[in-house]
């Protein structure tokens, strides 16, 4: 736990990190501190939002929302990289956190997905960043931006001494199904336009934090970049009646850093990006001679299906019927891979196991 930076101390971390900031007239002593009799701290952590907007400066500091009153942040990230400090007391960004997903930033453990039965109120021990950007999935955030924003969480991470497990996501700590920070990123350091996610981003301040607070990351180009590391499955079984494709929604994800796909999506990739892996699938119930066609298919954003790859199958056997089906596609920006199943059997079957692990060089 820490007590909240003061004014001179967010001045000097920001500084020595090398995040370009300004100062709002009267952020030292904004905050709802007095208005709720609840005192802002200690802090734990730093949860990263994006505005939904534009020109949102007025917003956040003096205006607020409907129903709740500013400030909405402690600082604002500007498309041109600039940090805009709003407030250093409480702030209105947070609302309601699961309890277990606090308990793990504090921990600075993984999190885990949200548990919507124990609430806290986040306002009360996390600093809010608003990232401009429209979230609607197409607003690029620049190359600059993303810079400040690695920078800017180091900075607060390095101030108290937390390590990048202390950066969250407002999609991962809400109760109220939040999708924020998302969208496509233009560039980092060597890295080309890339998607964004929390594990991706907290790696980056990761990098940081192994460096002085003074170091930058290195803009020469290199093919070696390390492709992001997927591995999905199914937490339990589920019927598949005959006669239609379905999609495989993924429950299950096992990575360094999970939180790239949501429980029950049935999305693998996001484009453009170029993978290789593998599918393992088992099924039960599945006669003998029976099929089970495999195909992998593209849609687009909006859910409709643009393209079908070629068909595989796996033949029932005795006991469970077992397949292993290779990886490696290419897809276009603006699709989306999924798995698709048909039961060609007279009855429905179990798919007890579906296993995707592939690795995804993004752009």
């Amino acid at each position: 736990m820490s007590q909240p930076a003061t004014s001179a101390q967010w001045r000097a971390a920001l500084k020595a990190e090398g995040v370009p900031f300004i100062e709002h007239p009267g952020w030292t002593t904004r905050g709802r501190d007095q208005a709720t009799g609840n005192p802002f701290g200690e802090v734990y952590g730093i949860l990263n939002h994006h505005t939904a907007g534009r020109d949102s400066l007025a917003l956040i500091a003096t205006t607020g929302r409907p129903g709740l009153p500013p400030p909405l942040a402690h600082a604002l990230l500007r498309k041109d990289g600039v940090v805009v400090l709003i407030a250093a007391g409480r702030a209105n960004h947070a609302g309601l956190v699961a309890d277990n997903v606090m308990r793990a930033i504090i921990a600075e453990q993984p999190l885990p997905k949200a548990d919507k039965s124990r609430t806290v109120d986040g306002n009360d021990r996390l600093y809010g960043l608003e990232v401009e950007n429209l979230g609607n999935g197409e607003d690029v955030y620049t190359r600059a931006q993303y810079d400040s924003w690695v920078r800017f969480d180091a900075a607060l991470c390095r101030l108290h001494g937390w390590n990048e497990r202390s950066a969250a996501g407002h999609l991962e700590t809400s109760v109220e199904g939040k999708v924020d920070p998302a969208g496509p990123v233009e560039g980092y350091g060597r890295r080309g336009r890339f998607t964004f996610t929390m594990g991706r981003f907290r790696g980056d301040v990761a990098e940081r934090l192994r460096h002085p607070a003074s170091w930058s990351p290195t803009t020469e180009e290199n093919d070696s970049v390390t492709p992001d590391y997927v591995n999905l499955g199914l937490a339990d079984g589920y019927e598949l009646a005959p006669g239609a494709w379905k999609d495989i929604a993924f429950t299950a994800e096992w990575a360094d850093e999970p939180g790239g796909h949501a429980a029950g999506d049935a999305t693998v990739v996001k484009g453009p990006a170029t993978f290789t892996g593998s599918l393992a699938l088992r099924f039960e119930g599945l006669d003998v001679g029976e099929v089970v066609q495999v195909r992998m298919a593209e849609y687009d954003n909006a859910g409709a299906l643009k393209h079908s790859h070629p068909i595989h199958e796996i033949t029932g056997t005795r006991g469970g019927s077992f397949g292993v089906l290779p990886l490696t596609k290419r897809i276009g920006a603006g699709r989306n891979l999924r798995v698709r199943l048909l039961n060609q059997g007279p009855g429905p079957i179990e798919v007890a196991s579906a296993i995707v692990t592939a690795l995804v060089w993004e752009g």
